[in-house]
């Protein structure tokens, strides 16, 4: 394509090539081992669901079962598929078998490999049918019905009560919204289980289950075939259940789905070594799924200053980037993250800020971008802070972005009001509106300030994947090279949960759901 700020595209090439090295050496380790998350996900895929007698899900059961008897490293669906071809049981009967204390899964005689195989087949095409449905449901409502331009209008609810969650989002998207996003509740990422049934009580958010999904979900069916247009779902599978919740969503139909190990590690302090064999499966599961992952670079400028630490955000864009396509993501479904983060007070810092977001469009021309509004210098000033989202929302229509997340005039304040939404979709659609064709109107002076800060980032980007390139990102991680928050390879949260895959490990969705339909 025909660079607007003359970008050399040799260059992209060479920062491409130094982050697929990046990612492919991280692809090594993730292939050769395997986490309890990733065996919880693979117990939902067989259709396992519910809770014991305790209130404990069922795919904790079994998946704690094997791995307090030493042998999770063979994989849950060796253990099941045994217990099929010796019982005729489905899986759902024997985790609760598993549960009530009357299986014991490592005692059943084993069986050959092509028992094995013809047990979970017709169970794999039942879950992989479920999910093709789902997505097939969205298309063709969108084919028949036609998308909004973008970007997407993307607005938050989070009350902490589904219920009320409903009706605020039900409100937005009367407004205008496109995306709605249900905000987990504080600290979810941090447990290594998924709650089960609807939930009130979350604080800061709402818990994320499959049943909040399933109503959520159904409220937006509803009023889209009011208005007459789809209105799309969010959520966040990250943390210590990621690729849980990544199935979750993709039975239930949601659409877009924050998902980003890099985020973890940094902001969560999950293990590195956990969530990035997590993050694969998850990325599997959304790109069959037909979801657009979001990824969180933007945040790296809540900790890092936005004008000296823009290059750090664009490296990890390329790495993440890598990480999705071997995960078998399309380029139309990343929503690779940068933000609107510079100090209101810099001189020309809206220049800065366009170069950044025309230099992230034209390096990733497909991909479905997620914009960020400004959130540090927001000061609870509503009538500074109401400018600040329109200079954002300005360079988001400008530079065709694909998410817009809309910033709100109390962000600094308080969870947003149903009449903040309204005042932030009002912003966005009367400037996207009024500025519609500006990006194809507008050209970038040959030695200005747009042209050259966007040069001097993908210069000092390279310098930086060069470095990540021979270190490997796991030790560039450790010296705190994003974000500067330095995290251990063996510290955080989760790494317990990680185990080397035996010789009798299967799963055989991999094949099946990457990079198909």
């Amino acid at each position: 394509m025909q660079s607007k700020l003359g970008l050399d595209f040799k260059k992209v090439e060479q920062a491409k090539g130094l982050a697929k090295n990046i990612a492919d050496e991280v692809q090594s380790f993730v292939e050769s081992y395997t986490t309890v998350a990733v065996e919880r996900t693979l117990c939902r895929l067989l259709g396992i669901d519910g809770v014991d007698e305790n209130q404990v899900p069922l795919p904790n059961v079994v998946v704690d079962d094997l791995k307090g008897k030493g042998v999770l490293n063979q994989g849950v669906l060796f253990y099941i598929a045994n217990a099929m071809a010796a019982t005729g049981m489905r899986p759902q009967q024997i985790a609760e078998g598993v549960a009530g204390g009357t299986i014991d899964l490592t005692r059943i005689e084993v069986t050959d490999q092509k028992s094995l195989q013809e047990a979970l087949e017709p169970v794999i095409r039942e879950s992989i049918a479920k999910i093709r449905e789902k997505r097939s449901r969205r298309e063709k409502y969108l084919e028949a019905n036609g998308d909004n331009p973008k970007p997407y209008l993307y607005v938050i609810v989070a009350t902490g009560n589904i219920y009320e969650d409903v009706v605020q989002a039900e409100a937005a998207a009367r407004q205008g919204a496109d995306v709605i996003a249900v905000i987990r509740t504080t600290g979810q990422s941090l447990l290594d289980y998924v709650p089960y049934g609807a939930t009130t009580e979350g604080f800061g958010g709402t818990f994320a289950t499959q049943e909040n999904f399933r109503i959520m979900r159904s409220a937006l069916d509803k009023v889209g075939e009011e208005l007459g247009r789809y209105i799309r779902l969010c959520n966040y599978c990250s943390g210590l259940c990621m690729p849980e919740i990544a199935i979750m969503g993709a039975f239930e139909g949601l659409d877009v789905m924050l998902n980003d190990a890099l985020y973890g590690i940094l902001f969560r302090d999950i293990n590195m070594q956990r969530t990035l064999v997590d993050q694969y499966f998850s990325r599997i599961i959304n790109g069959f799924a037909g979801v657009i992952i979001n990824t969180g670079e933007d945040n790296y400028l809540t900790t890092a200053d936005a004008y000296e630490q823009a290059h750090t955000v664009l490296a990890s864009d390329l790495i993440n980037e890598q990480l999705a396509l071997l995960a078998g993501l399309k380029e139309e479904q990343m929503g690779l993250g940068h933000a609107f983060e510079m100090d209101p007070m810099l001189k020309n810092g809206f220049l800065y800020e366009l170069a950044q977001a025309q230099m992230t469009r034209e390096i990733f021309p497909k991909a479905t971008l997620k914009y960020m509004p400004p959130t540090k210098f927001m000061t609870g000033n509503i009538f500074r802070g109401h400018i600040q989202d329109a200079l954002f929302n300005m360079i988001g229509i400008w530079t065709n972005q694909g998410i817009q997340l809309l910033g709100m005039p109390t962000e600094a304040i308080h969870t947003p009001f149903m009449s903040d939404r309204f005042l932030s979709i009002e912003n966005a659609k009367y400037i996207f509106n009024n500025m519609s064709s500006i990006g194809q109107e507008m050209e970038f002076k040959e030695g200005g300030i747009v042209r050259t800060r966007a040069r001097f980032v993908l210069d000092k980007s390279i310098e930086l994947l060069e470095r990540i390139n021979e270190e490997g990102l796991f030790n560039a991680l450790e010296k705190g090279i994003f974000g500067d928050v330095k995290r251990s390879r063996t510290g955080g949260k989760g790494l317990e949960g990680v185990c080397e895959k035996g010789a009798n490990y299967m799963n055989p969705f991999i094949n099946l759901l990457k990079g198909a339909r």
